[in-house]
């Protein structure tokens, strides 16, 4: 096993064809629930059907596999509310993000605390951790900073 500061060449180096690539490691997370809280009325919800996602995660550099999160969740429909919502997986990842929360906080952090920049980010990324990442995501990631979640619909003062 390489120690730190070791030189150890990129075995991914020089391959063209992505069906050369290491394999993907999947592994399997569950937030499939029968009853949820519906988030607008306080009311049970019993689960209509289970939805899939898949989740880009670090993968291993030592075996040099990226690694997949497959996310089975329930979707719930509220009958009082006529609404219908997802079991909660913020604990992983953003809404409608393909990338795990471990992913973009390493790549916000390669950027601003590390400094480099966007593109040797996303190569550092694949290099190190086995996920790729285009560089122009991580320029959102970074841009949007602490603005996520925020209100989307500002009032113009009159």
């Amino acid at each position: 096993m390489p120690g730190p500061g070791e030189y150890r060449p990129d075995p991914t180096l020089g391959i063209d064809r992505p069906e050369d690539l290491p394999k993907t490691k999947v592994s399997i997370r569950n937030r499939n629930y029968r009853r949820r809280t519906c988030p607008h009325c306080g009311r049970r919800a019993y689960r209509d059907r289970v939805v899939r996602r898949t989740l880009h995660d670090l993968g291993n550099p030592l075996t040099g596999r990226p690694r997949d999160i497959v996310l089975l969740r329930s979707q719930h429909y509220c009958r009082p509310c006529r609404k219908y919502f997802l079991a909660d997986a913020s604990d992983l990842a953003d809404p409608g993000s393909h990338y795990t929360r471990r992913v973009v906080d390493l790549a916000v952090r390669l950027v601003v605390e590390d400094g480099l920049p966007y593109r040797p980010a996303s190569w550092a990324l694949w290099r190190d951790h086995r996920v790729f990442v285009p560089f122009a995501t991580i320029q959102n990631w970074v841009e949007a900073g602490g603005e996520k979640g925020g209100a989307t619909c500002r009032r113009r003062a009159s």
